[in-house]
Protein backbone atom coordinates (compact mmCIF):
# COMPACT_ATOMS: atom_id res chain seq x y z
CA UNK A 1 0.00 0.00 0.00
CA UNK A 2 1.66 3.55 -0.72
CA UNK A 3 2.14 5.75 1.82
CA UNK A 4 -0.37 8.89 3.18
CA UNK A 5 1.14 12.05 4.06
CA UNK A 6 -0.75 14.65 6.25
CA UNK A 7 0.24 17.74 7.04
CA UNK A 8 -0.90 19.48 10.64
CA UNK A 9 -1.61 22.69 11.34
CA UNK A 10 0.49 24.31 14.07
CA UNK A 11 -1.95 26.25 15.45
CA UNK A 12 -3.43 25.35 18.69
CA UNK A 13 -3.96 21.55 19.60
CA UNK A 14 -6.67 19.95 18.02
CA UNK A 15 -5.00 19.79 14.48
CA UNK A 16 -2.57 17.55 16.32
CA UNK A 17 -4.77 15.55 18.12
CA UNK A 18 -6.89 14.32 15.28
CA UNK A 19 -4.05 13.56 12.82
CA UNK A 20 -2.46 11.50 15.31
CA UNK A 21 -5.71 9.49 16.54
CA UNK A 22 -6.26 8.97 12.76
CA UNK A 23 -2.78 8.19 12.01
CA UNK A 24 -3.35 5.40 15.45
CA UNK A 25 -6.45 3.65 13.16
CA UNK A 26 -5.15 3.49 10.11
CA UNK A 27 -3.24 0.26 8.23
CA UNK A 28 -1.35 1.91 5.64
CA UNK A 29 2.18 4.07 6.22
CA UNK A 30 1.04 7.61 7.44
CA UNK A 31 3.81 10.24 7.53
CA UNK A 32 2.82 13.58 9.80
CA UNK A 33 3.85 17.03 7.85
CA UNK A 34 4.13 20.51 10.13
CA UNK A 35 5.59 22.57 12.01
CA UNK A 36 6.44 21.11 15.61
CA UNK A 37 7.56 23.82 17.61
CA UNK A 38 7.76 21.20 20.45
CA UNK A 39 8.70 17.20 21.01
CA UNK A 40 5.14 15.88 20.56
CA UNK A 41 4.66 12.11 20.85
CA UNK A 42 3.47 10.63 17.31
CA UNK A 43 2.32 7.30 16.32
CA UNK A 44 4.33 7.25 12.65
CA UNK A 45 7.03 8.48 11.62
CA UNK A 46 7.13 12.80 11.74
CA UNK A 47 8.44 15.46 8.75
CA UNK A 48 9.64 18.41 10.81
CA UNK A 49 9.21 21.61 8.63
CA UNK A 50 11.20 25.25 9.30
CA UNK A 51 9.04 27.93 10.46
CA UNK A 52 7.09 29.46 7.99
CA UNK A 53 6.60 32.68 10.60
CA UNK A 54 7.80 36.35 9.92
CA UNK A 55 7.25 37.44 6.68
CA UNK A 56 8.62 40.68 5.92
CA UNK A 57 6.68 43.42 5.66
CA UNK A 58 8.60 45.14 3.69
CA UNK A 59 8.22 42.93 0.93
CA UNK A 60 4.97 43.32 0.84
CA UNK A 61 1.17 41.19 2.10
CA UNK A 62 1.79 37.63 2.42
CA UNK A 63 -1.97 37.06 1.99
CA UNK A 64 -2.27 39.78 -1.07
CA UNK A 65 -2.27 36.77 -3.52
CA UNK A 66 -6.04 36.03 -4.81
CA UNK A 67 -6.45 32.57 -4.14
CA UNK A 68 -3.97 32.22 -0.90
CA UNK A 69 -4.35 33.28 2.40
CA UNK A 70 -0.24 33.41 3.25
CA UNK A 71 1.90 33.51 0.49
CA UNK A 72 5.36 36.04 1.24
CA UNK A 73 8.20 36.85 -1.28
CA UNK A 74 11.73 35.92 -0.30
CA UNK A 75 10.79 33.91 2.48
CA UNK A 76 13.52 31.21 3.34
CA UNK A 77 11.29 29.60 5.67
CA UNK A 78 8.39 29.23 2.73
CA UNK A 79 10.89 28.01 0.53
CA UNK A 80 12.51 25.51 3.05
CA UNK A 81 8.96 23.53 3.80
CA UNK A 82 7.83 23.57 0.00
CA UNK A 83 11.07 21.80 -0.77
CA UNK A 84 10.96 19.57 1.79
CA UNK A 85 7.24 18.85 0.75
CA UNK A 86 7.85 18.50 -2.49
CA UNK A 87 10.88 16.24 -1.99
CA UNK A 88 8.96 13.48 0.09
CA UNK A 89 6.15 13.60 -2.19
CA UNK A 90 8.92 12.54 -5.25
CA UNK A 91 10.41 10.25 -2.91
CA UNK A 92 7.40 8.37 -1.41
CA UNK A 93 4.43 8.83 -4.19
CA UNK A 94 1.98 9.15 -1.66
CA UNK A 95 -1.75 7.87 -2.94
CA UNK A 96 -2.93 10.99 -1.57
CA UNK A 97 -2.26 14.14 0.85
CA UNK A 98 -4.70 14.86 3.84
CA UNK A 99 -4.44 18.51 4.75
CA UNK A 100 -5.54 20.27 7.85
CA UNK A 101 -5.08 22.58 6.66
CA UNK A 102 -3.40 24.70 4.73
CA UNK A 103 -4.58 26.05 0.92
CA UNK A 104 -1.09 26.67 -0.03
CA UNK A 105 -0.40 22.81 0.57
CA UNK A 106 -3.47 21.58 -0.53
CA UNK A 107 -2.68 23.13 -3.84
CA UNK A 108 1.30 22.79 -4.33
CA UNK A 109 0.63 18.99 -3.06
CA UNK A 110 -2.09 19.12 -5.99
CA UNK A 111 0.13 20.59 -8.41
CA UNK A 112 2.79 17.87 -7.39
CA UNK A 113 0.46 15.09 -9.04
CA UNK A 114 -0.74 14.35 -5.75
CA UNK A 115 -4.48 14.05 -5.02
CA UNK A 116 -5.73 16.16 -1.75
CA UNK A 117 -8.52 15.52 1.25
CA UNK A 118 -8.54 18.87 2.86
CA UNK A 119 -10.32 19.27 6.00
CA UNK A 120 -13.26 21.97 6.46
CA UNK A 121 -13.23 23.40 9.75
CA UNK A 122 -16.41 25.04 11.07
CA UNK A 123 -17.10 29.24 9.94
CA UNK A 124 -17.44 31.43 7.26
CA UNK A 125 -15.41 29.82 4.69
CA UNK A 126 -16.76 30.80 1.12
CA UNK A 127 -13.45 33.71 0.49
CA UNK A 128 -10.98 32.69 -2.91
CA UNK A 129 -8.68 30.60 -1.07
CA UNK A 130 -11.04 28.36 0.54
CA UNK A 131 -12.71 27.65 -2.29
CA UNK A 132 -9.86 26.56 -4.42
CA UNK A 133 -9.14 24.47 -1.77
CA UNK A 134 -12.32 22.85 -1.79
CA UNK A 135 -12.53 22.55 -5.63
CA UNK A 136 -9.09 21.02 -6.03
CA UNK A 137 -9.74 18.80 -3.48
CA UNK A 138 -11.03 15.25 -4.04
CA UNK A 139 -13.36 15.30 -0.98
CA UNK A 140 -13.81 17.47 2.40
CA UNK A 141 -13.78 16.31 5.55
CA UNK A 142 -14.90 18.27 8.19
CA UNK A 143 -14.28 17.15 11.90
CA UNK A 144 -17.95 17.86 13.22
CA UNK A 145 -21.21 16.28 12.86
CA UNK A 146 -23.39 17.15 10.35
CA UNK A 147 -26.05 18.57 13.08
CA UNK A 148 -23.65 21.46 13.42
CA UNK A 149 -23.18 21.79 9.74
CA UNK A 150 -23.83 25.85 8.89
CA UNK A 151 -27.42 26.56 6.97
CA UNK A 152 -25.49 28.80 4.74
CA UNK A 153 -22.96 26.16 3.54
CA UNK A 154 -23.60 26.07 -0.39
CA UNK A 155 -24.70 22.56 -1.56
CA UNK A 156 -21.60 21.65 -3.61
CA UNK A 157 -19.57 21.90 -0.93
CA UNK A 158 -21.82 19.71 1.33
CA UNK A 159 -22.08 17.56 -1.64
CA UNK A 160 -18.40 16.69 -1.50
CA UNK A 161 -17.93 16.66 2.31
CA UNK A 162 -17.63 13.83 4.70
CA UNK A 163 -18.96 14.94 8.14
CA UNK A 164 -16.24 12.95 10.64
CA UNK A 165 -18.01 14.18 13.56
CA UNK A 166 -15.51 15.03 16.74
CA UNK A 167 -12.23 13.53 16.15
CA UNK A 168 -11.09 13.45 19.86
CA UNK A 169 -12.40 13.14 23.36
CA UNK A 170 -13.96 10.19 24.95
CA UNK A 171 -10.91 9.38 26.94
CA UNK A 172 -12.14 9.65 30.49
CA UNK A 173 -15.05 8.47 32.83
CA UNK A 174 -17.55 11.44 33.64
CA UNK A 175 -18.41 11.82 36.73
CA UNK A 176 -19.81 15.00 38.97
CA UNK A 177 -19.17 16.95 42.02
CA UNK A 178 -16.32 18.97 40.49
CA UNK A 179 -17.68 22.19 40.30
CA UNK A 180 -17.21 24.69 37.90
CA UNK A 181 -14.12 23.86 35.12
CA UNK A 182 -13.06 26.51 32.77
CA UNK A 183 -11.04 25.49 30.39
CA UNK A 184 -8.40 27.92 27.90
CA UNK A 185 -6.44 25.91 25.10
CA UNK A 186 -3.33 26.61 23.65
CA UNK A 187 -4.55 28.29 20.71
CA UNK A 188 -6.23 32.03 22.22
CA UNK A 189 -5.78 34.10 24.75
CA UNK A 190 -6.27 32.50 27.88
CA UNK A 191 -8.18 33.69 30.76
CA UNK A 192 -7.86 36.96 32.23
CA UNK A 193 -7.41 36.29 36.35
CA UNK A 194 -9.09 39.87 37.30
CA UNK A 195 -12.12 38.30 35.37
CA UNK A 196 -12.27 35.24 36.94
CA UNK A 197 -12.36 35.93 40.12
CA UNK A 198 -14.84 38.38 39.37
CA UNK A 199 -16.79 35.88 37.64
CA UNK A 200 -16.87 33.28 40.97
CA UNK A 201 -16.98 35.78 43.52
CA UNK A 202 -20.31 36.21 41.53
CA UNK A 203 -20.68 32.60 41.91
CA UNK A 204 -19.32 32.33 45.90
CA UNK A 205 -21.24 28.82 46.34
CA UNK A 206 -19.75 26.81 43.84
CA UNK A 207 -16.33 25.70 43.43
CA UNK A 208 -14.40 26.91 40.23
CA UNK A 209 -11.18 25.67 38.75
CA UNK A 210 -9.48 26.37 35.49
CA UNK A 211 -7.38 24.55 33.13
CA UNK A 212 -4.97 26.24 30.82
CA UNK A 213 -3.24 30.22 30.74
CA UNK A 214 -4.11 33.03 32.48
CA UNK A 215 -2.45 36.54 32.59
CA UNK A 216 -2.25 39.14 35.43
CA UNK A 217 -2.51 38.76 38.92
CA UNK A 218 -5.36 39.53 41.51
CA UNK A 219 -6.29 38.27 44.84
CA UNK A 220 -8.30 35.47 44.34
CA UNK A 221 -11.42 34.19 46.42
CA UNK A 222 -11.41 30.83 48.18
CA UNK A 223 -13.18 28.67 45.82
CA UNK A 224 -11.32 29.77 42.79
CA UNK A 225 -8.03 27.69 42.05
CA UNK A 226 -5.99 28.46 38.77
CA UNK A 227 -4.45 24.39 37.53
CA UNK A 228 -2.49 25.82 34.14
CA UNK A 229 -1.46 23.29 31.91
CA UNK A 230 -2.18 19.75 33.40
CA UNK A 231 -1.97 15.91 31.82
CA UNK A 232 -5.10 14.71 33.60
CA UNK A 233 -6.76 17.98 32.22
CA UNK A 234 -9.60 14.82 30.90
CA UNK A 235 -10.29 13.88 34.50
CA UNK A 236 -10.63 17.30 35.50
CA UNK A 237 -13.37 17.96 33.27
CA UNK A 238 -15.16 14.57 33.65
CA UNK A 239 -15.40 15.60 36.89
CA UNK A 240 -17.16 18.70 36.31
CA UNK A 241 -20.42 19.79 36.89
CA UNK A 242 -20.27 22.36 34.37
CA UNK A 243 -17.71 23.41 31.59
CA UNK A 244 -17.15 27.20 30.29
CA UNK A 245 -14.91 27.61 27.63
CA UNK A 246 -14.31 28.46 24.29
CA UNK A 247 -15.90 26.74 20.58
CA UNK A 248 -12.20 24.72 19.85
CA UNK A 249 -12.91 21.36 18.30
CA UNK A 250 -10.41 20.28 20.99
CA UNK A 251 -13.27 21.37 24.04
CA UNK A 252 -16.46 20.82 22.60
CA UNK A 253 -15.33 17.60 21.17
CA UNK A 254 -14.60 16.57 24.72
CA UNK A 255 -17.47 17.85 26.70
CA UNK A 256 -20.12 15.87 24.12
CA UNK A 257 -18.24 13.28 24.73
CA UNK A 258 -18.63 13.63 28.56
CA UNK A 259 -21.94 14.68 28.30
CA UNK A 260 -21.04 17.91 30.29
CA UNK A 261 -23.51 20.91 30.55
CA UNK A 262 -21.53 23.58 28.65
CA UNK A 263 -21.05 27.50 28.48
CA UNK A 264 -19.69 28.22 25.13
CA UNK A 265 -17.82 31.38 25.34
CA UNK A 266 -16.50 31.57 21.44
CA UNK A 267 -13.25 33.03 21.45
CA UNK A 268 -12.22 35.33 17.94
CA UNK A 269 -10.97 33.37 15.14
CA UNK A 270 -11.12 33.86 11.36
CA UNK A 271 -13.85 32.98 9.53
CA UNK A 272 -15.88 32.86 12.79
CA UNK A 273 -14.52 29.40 13.94
CA UNK A 274 -15.81 29.28 17.22
CA UNK A 275 -18.50 31.87 16.55
CA UNK A 276 -20.43 29.37 13.99
CA UNK A 277 -20.19 26.54 16.20
CA UNK A 278 -21.22 28.12 18.84
CA UNK A 279 -24.31 29.09 17.41
CA UNK A 280 -25.18 26.00 16.33
CA UNK A 281 -24.80 24.62 19.47
CA UNK A 282 -27.24 26.88 20.97
CA UNK A 283 -29.78 26.32 18.24
CA UNK A 284 -29.76 22.79 19.03
CA UNK A 285 -29.98 23.08 23.07
CA UNK A 286 -26.64 21.64 23.06
CA UNK A 287 -25.19 24.52 25.04
CA UNK A 288 -25.59 27.94 26.17
CA UNK A 289 -23.48 30.39 24.26
CA UNK A 290 -22.41 34.19 25.56
CA UNK A 291 -20.67 36.02 22.83
CA UNK A 292 -18.94 38.24 25.17
CA UNK A 293 -17.42 37.78 28.95
CA UNK A 294 -20.88 37.34 31.07
CA UNK A 295 -21.74 40.23 33.24
CA UNK A 296 -24.67 38.21 34.85
CA UNK A 297 -22.89 35.29 35.96
CA UNK A 298 -25.55 33.98 38.31
CA UNK A 299 -28.05 33.69 35.34
CA UNK A 300 -25.82 31.99 32.73
CA UNK A 301 -24.84 29.71 35.42
CA UNK A 302 -28.27 29.05 36.03
CA UNK A 303 -29.34 28.66 32.38
CA UNK A 304 -26.55 26.38 31.99
CA UNK A 305 -27.38 24.45 34.86
CA UNK A 306 -30.64 23.98 33.71
CA UNK A 307 -29.65 22.34 29.92
CA UNK A 308 -30.28 18.80 29.36
CA UNK A 309 -26.40 16.70 28.90
CA UNK A 310 -28.33 14.47 26.32
CA UNK A 311 -28.17 17.48 23.76
CA UNK A 312 -24.66 17.30 23.59
CA UNK A 313 -24.51 13.93 24.23
CA UNK A 314 -25.98 13.18 21.08
CA UNK A 315 -23.15 14.87 19.06
CA UNK A 316 -20.79 12.29 20.07
CA UNK A 317 -20.01 9.41 18.27
CA UNK A 318 -17.43 7.23 19.94
CA UNK A 319 -16.94 5.67 16.42
CA UNK A 320 -15.73 8.85 14.61
CA UNK A 321 -12.35 8.05 14.68
CA UNK A 322 -12.26 4.41 13.02
CA UNK A 323 -15.09 5.69 10.45
CA UNK A 324 -12.67 8.96 9.11
CA UNK A 325 -9.68 6.33 9.15
CA UNK A 326 -11.83 4.05 6.90
CA UNK A 327 -12.49 6.88 4.91
CA UNK A 328 -9.49 8.22 4.43
CA UNK A 329 -8.37 4.42 3.17
CA UNK A 330 -10.93 3.88 0.83
CA UNK A 331 -9.89 7.10 -0.96
CA UNK A 332 -5.82 6.38 -0.30
CA UNK A 333 -7.06 2.65 -2.47
CA UNK A 334 -8.61 4.50 -5.56
CA UNK A 335 -4.84 5.55 -5.59
CA UNK A 336 -3.08 2.30 -5.25
CA UNK A 337 -2.25 1.76 -8.96
CA UNK A 338 -1.89 4.63 -10.30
Amino acid sequence: MRPVGYYVHHQGMGHWTRAAALARHMRRPVTLIGTVAEPREAPCPVLALPDDAGADPRHGDPAGVPGLHYAPVHHEGMRARGAAIAEWIARERPALMVVDVSVEVAVLSRLLSTPVLYFRLSGTRDDPPHVTAFRAAEALIAPFPAALEDPATPDWVRARTFHAGFLSGGGAVPSSGGGIVAAFGRGGAGGSAAALAAAARAVPDRRWRVLGPVSGSTALPPNLELLGWREDASTILADADLVIGGGGDGLVAEVAALGKRFLCLPEPRPFDEQLGKARRLAALGAAVVREEWPDEWPEAIAATRALDPARITALHDPNAVAHTAAFIERMAARFDGA
